[in-house]
């Protein structure tokens, strides 16, 4: 069984010695795991959809924005994000709410729509979701360690002082 399945919150997941393509088929055997293998994906009681986009593969997109960033806001070009790579199966541990403890969970309105974070703030880790309009489901839009600027300036943190009275 490789490593990386049995990786459990909050350790992180193992790509030492791996090239590329070796570390891609890991972390899409951990994705498959948690995402294609044991649905459905729920958030508080509402189940969880990769966000759709006309003549893409909704589970690739999900793939790619759960474990690349953006380099380029212009072209949009993503590239490998290491820090989001290595927590991958936090994904879903926060997700089914296994922690409750120092994690927040609430909905902003932002000039896009209403966001629903779910922020772990001792491993300070962010996951986005979107409520979907006509049925009780959110879309998954991303996933990310806050590091660099984003932690220093509590930027969730601030998010969270504007939440909404219930979420969404």
């Amino acid at each position: 069984m490789p490593l990386n399945l049995i990786k459990t919150y909050n350790s992180l997941l193992d790509f030492g010695g791996m090239n590329t393509y070796q570390r891609k088929d890991s972390l899409k055997l951990v994705f498959k795991r948690d995402f294609i293998d044991n649905v459905p994906i729920t958030f508080n009681h509402k189940e969880i959809f990769p966000t759709p986009k006309d003549g893409e593969d909704t589970i690739g997109r999900l793939f790619n924005h759960l474990t690349t960033t953006i380099t380029d806001r212009k072209t949009r070009k993503r590239e490998y994000d290491n820090d989001r790579s290595l927590r991958l199966h936090w994904v879903r541990f926060h997700l089914n709410q296994a922690k409750i403890d120092n994690v927040l969970a609430f909905s902003v309105k932002e000039p896009e729509g209403i966001r629903t974070y779910i922020y772990d703030v001792e491993e300070m880790y962010v996951i986005i979701l979107e409520p979907l309009r006509k049925v009780q489901a959110y879309y998954l839009l991303t996933a990310y360690y806050l590091k660099g600027k984003d932690a220093k300036r509590n930027k969730i943190l601030k998010k969270y002082k504007r939440r909404i009275n219930e979420m969404v």
